[in-house]
């Protein structure tokens, strides 16, 4: 296979570097949070290879969060999201077969089954119709040899969500074929009114992805996971984890399972935080005339537009942006969409900033 480079990934803050961006708005994660808020000690820390489904505290203490009928089995820690969704998408799937992806989407979705050479259908949303997944749409696209679908909620980039009752909708219609649903749930612990029961306690047809990259603000140590019920489906998942990389590191698994035993501090914390700037964003673009969204009720980021028709040169918007205001948003050629589109984070900058 041979992979491309992802415009995200390309342009990502981290690559153009944090000391030319004053106000950064492509960041989609609350702001990174610093070793010294951890209180683990390390110096008895024996640096031995880890357990190759990860750290059993981690599992155990995600199954009990994610509730029944999920158990510690039922988790397999990986080396960040994009590692469980590599792994999702190279193992059950081969050239030539068909899949259902959302777009617009992150675009690791996207772009692994692209390069494997399976058959896509892409599920465009359209701003048209408020960014709503339109199940007569997916419907229609689902054939009997359909080997998996591949949805997100929270929405990245635009913040819409599906509910319980959505996602059992979806699920009935899989039952005359074979394939697994895909839930990316990266972004389902941020702001309130988006948590809804993990996708993975619905069915054995359903796989969940998350992390602790966005909510928990710990992007660096690397740790995401993913949940499915499916005994042989998990056994498949742990092969390919493990020709990837093993296990993963004890010292990230281990702050990792600091982190998660934090969450009830944390999170009412974030949650409050991202209503705040929310509600920033939404009162400058009531007041701005050129600017166009649909209002996000999940996750923390949207997904604005130009209006269509403003005579407005897109390159010099984003020109102007970057090097007069030194503000960088996420241009919407990250996610397949015109560049009129941007994806902006309002949880990373500190307010009032």
């Amino acid at each position: 296979m041979k992979f491309r480079r992802m415009p995200i990934e390309a342009e990502s803050p981290e690559q153009l570097g944090y000391d030319k961006i004053k106000y950064n708005l492509a960041e989609s994660s609350v702001s990174d949070r610093f070793l010294s808020q951890f209180t683990v000690d390390f110096h008895s820390q024996l640096l031995c290879y880890g357990d190759h489904i990860g750290h059993p505290g981690l599992r155990d203490a995600i199954a009990e969060d994610a509730g029944s009928p999920i158990t510690i089995d039922n988790i397999l820690i990986t080396t960040g999201a994009a590692t469980a969704l590599f792994i999702i998408s190279t193992t059950p799937l081969e050239k030539n077969d068909h899949m259902i992806v959302v777009r617009p989407n992150y675009a690791t979705n996207i772009e692994t089954p692209r390069t494997i050479g399976c058959d896509i259908d892409f599920l465009d949303l359209s701003f048209e119709d408020s960014f709503q997944l339109n199940i007569n749409k997916l419907r229609s696209l689902i054939r009997p040899e359909t080997k998996l679908i591949s949805l997100t909620t929270p929405h990245n980039p635009t913040g819409v969500c599906l509910s319980t009752d959505e996602i059992l909708q979806i699920l009935s219609l899989l039952e005359d074929t074979s394939a697994f649903l895909l839930i990316d749930e990266t972004y389902g612990d941020m702001y309130d009114k988006s948590r809804q029961a993990v996708a993975a306690t619905l069915s054995d047809r359903l796989i969940s992805v998350s992390s602790l990259s966005k909510s928990y603000a710990i992007p660096g140590i690397r740790i995401g996971w993913l949940i499915t019920q499916n005994s042989e489906l998990f056994h498949m998942f742990l092969c390919a984890k493990e020709q990837i990389n093993i296990c993963g590191s004890v010292i990230d698994e281990e702050i990792a399972f600091q982190a998660y035993t934090q969450r009830e501090i944390w999170q009412p914390s974030n949650n409050k935080r991202i209503a705040r700037t929310r509600n920033i964003v939404k009162n400058w673009i009531e007041l701005e005339p050129l600017i166009e969204w649909v209002e996000p009720n999940g996750g923390c980021v949207c997904f604005p537009r130009l209006n269509p028709g403003v005579p407005v040169s897109i390159e010099s918007f984003y020109k102007i942006l970057n090097e007069r205001y030194e503000t960088y948003v996420g241009q919407g050629h990250w996610f397949e969409m015109p560049k009129n589109y941007f994806r902006i984070g309002y949880a990373w900058p500190e307010e009032g900033e």
